[in-house]
């Protein structure tokens, strides 16, 4: 169901995000968190009803299907509830949140689990439906009365920061999925991969902090710096020396996930040509689900070690085309 879910999000990010061209961002931004929590309410009733799993995957890839555009368009309407001087501090903020979001979630999930798997859907997907009701009504014009150059969405710029992101997206994953893997490698019980994971979140938080009080843009020095803090991090953990050295690889990684996740966002936006920014930012999500996917993939046909070498091969290719396509600039 996972699977389909990511897989749906990356296959549907474009073509959905193309077809609220004609409706207002806010309003087409609603209407996608509606379908989305609609399918995962389907899946709890579904679940109590006993009926067959094959549908279960069908409404996990609707809900999977919405949701890569329903990002891009949730990023697209910021450029309307904040003035451009506060959208560093607002995309911390974001990826602060979604750093507890990710630490609390599972949390959650288990705890109203013990009580009845689908209620805790049920309940996770009430609460997804919250953007929906909180997303005011921007009277923002619908994207295709928005002009603006024509470029393709792909533009070799473009290209590159959705790259770092897949990357990034990849090489954070290796530990968040590897997590009990790791902890396993060292002589560890499996719930003691929280000695992994949680240094990781709680560095990203300390991250989007950072970026929510100092609220400027990063330059592209800082951002070649913070491509090889994560680089190193990766490094770090793929060589395996001890628990130590790991975590302060996790700890390395995880203090320049909000930071990078802000600059993508914000190098995006003036990237991307203003008809075609939902799509962008659509993308950027889809990056970084097809580097967890990449990862995932890894996982199963090879080790954790391997793993972690390609991602940090793949970090060093990224943070180098960034340098060569500084010297450029």
């Amino acid at each position: 169901m996972m699977l389909t879910m990511t897989l749906a999000q990356v296959g549907g990010a474009i073509p959905i995000a193309r077809l609220g061209k004609n409706l207002p961002l806010s309003m087409f931004l609603k209407l996608l968190v509606a379908i989305r929590t609609l399918a995962l309410f389907s899946i709890a009733i579904c679940a109590v009803n006993e009926v067959s799993f094959p549908w279960l995957i069908v409404l996990a890839a609707v809900a999977g299907l919405v949701n890569g555009a329903a990002s891009g368009y949730l990023r697209a309407v910021l450029n309307h509830l904040a003035p451009a001087s506060r959208w560093p501090r607002a995309l911390g903020i974001a990826a602060t949140l979604n750093e507890l979001t990710f630490v609390l979630a599972p949390v959650a999930a288990s705890g109203l689990g013990s009580v009845s798997p689908p209620f805790a859907v049920f309940v996770l997907a009430a609460v997804g439906a919250v953007p929906a009701l909180l997303v005011p009504n921007t009277g923002s014009t619908p994207v295709v009365g928005v002009h603006g150059p024509k470029s393709s969405v792909l533009s070799p710029s473009i290209f590159l920061w959705l790259v770092c992101a897949a990357a990034g997206g990849a090489a954070v994953a290796a530990i968040e999925i590897g997590a009990v893997a790791l902890a396993l490698n060292f002589g560890y019980e499996p719930t003691l991969a929280i000695v992994f994971t949680v240094p990781l979140c709680m560095a990203s938080v300390a991250g989007g902090i950072w970026v929510s009080v100092r609220n400027r843009m990063a330059t592209r020095k800082t951002v070649l710096a913070q491509l090889l803090f994560l680089t190193l991090g990766s490094a770090l953990a793929a060589l395996n020396l001890s628990v130590t050295t790991t975590v302060v690889g996790t700890v390395l990684m995880g203090s320049v996930l909000a930071p990078l996740a802000t600059y993508y966002s914000l190098i995006l936006d003036t990237l991307a040509p203003p008809q075609q920014r939902p799509e962008v930012f659509a993308l950027l999500r889809t990056a970084n689900a097809t580097g967890v996917i990449f990862i995932s993939a890894m996982l199963t046909a090879a080790s954790l070690s391997m793993a972690l070498i390609v991602v940090t091969g793949l970090m060093v290719i990224a943070t180098f085309a960034v340098a060569i396509a500084s010297a450029r600039r």
